[in-house]
């Protein structure tokens, strides 16, 4: 038992060890998205990132389901929501060390239900940034953005502390 325990927390680890290495992180949650994405809005403002445009990405697919045929939505996505965040703060310090890296400005979070899980996507600032003099702040602000989302990941998992 003991060994299944461990071979489940080292895979989980491993594949959030993957998951940083790509331009993309990525948190899997095991509840509906409105139940994920209220969560995650209320902790994102409550640590300074303000939710300033929500679109409702599957809404306006779905209208291009008929005209799409057997082409939409092919991997039977349940929902797509977008939530557009900022911290001035954040934005100010981007435009001081490279005006080029505005292009980051406003963030964006995706949301995707599936199987009625939802899974987070969040372009990583710090592979944005790369080359740029703005990578302290890109670090600096990916960190910030991954604490508040491991605080929203889990309060919907039922524990305030990290599980």
């Amino acid at each position: 038992m003991r060994s299944l325990a461990f071979c489940m927390v080292l895979t989980f680890w491993l594949g959030q060890l993957a998951a940083a290495d790509s331009g993309v992180l990525v948190w899997d949650i095991d509840k509906d998205l409105e139940t994920s994405y209220k969560t995650i809005y209320n902790t994102l403002e409550k640590n300074r990132f303000f939710v300033v445009f929500e679109p409702n990405i599957q809404s306006n697919l779905s209208s291009f389901a008929e005209r799409w045929g057997e082409n939409y939505n092919r991997n039977k996505l349940e929902g797509i929501r977008a939530m557009v965040f900022c911290n001035i703060w954040y934005t100010n310090e981007i435009s001081n060390a490279d005006p080029d890296m505005l292009a980051m400005c406003p963030l964006h979070m995706t949301l995707i239900q599936q199987a009625g899980r939802t899974r987070v996507l969040f372009i990583r600032p710090t592979v944005v940034a790369a080359d740029s003099k703005a990578l302290a702040i890109a670090k600096e602000l990916e960190q910030d953005i991954s604490k508040a989302m491991d605080e929203a990941v889990n309060e919907l998992r039922g524990c305030p502390e990290a599980c």
